[in-house]
């Protein structure tokens, strides 16, 4: 269990923090907006926020990858 994890949230954090830099690089934190309104936090709160999100979506895509990887026997095991 505790090496599936490291396989999930490792390169999950490799690409958000990749993601992070790609997207702050062209958008401006102070002119984000959040359902209509301007969102109103501090630029470090907006990049932590960010990356958390990008993380949180990074890793539930390298879960998915992880659970179609199963194999048959893991699905449907035998009885003995």
């Amino acid at each position: 269990m505790k090496s599936r994890l490291i396989v999930i949230l490792w390169p999950s954090f490799l690409m958000a923090g990749m993601a992070e830099v790609v997207f702050f690089t062209f958008i401006d934190p102070q002119q984000l907006y959040l359902l209509g309104r301007p969102v109103h936090f501090s630029q470090t709160a907006t990049y932590s926020i960010g990356f958390i999100a990008f993380w949180l979506l990074c890793a539930a895509s390298s879960a998915a990858t992880l659970f179609f990887m199963r194999s048959s026997a893991e699905i449907n095991p035998q009885p003995d």
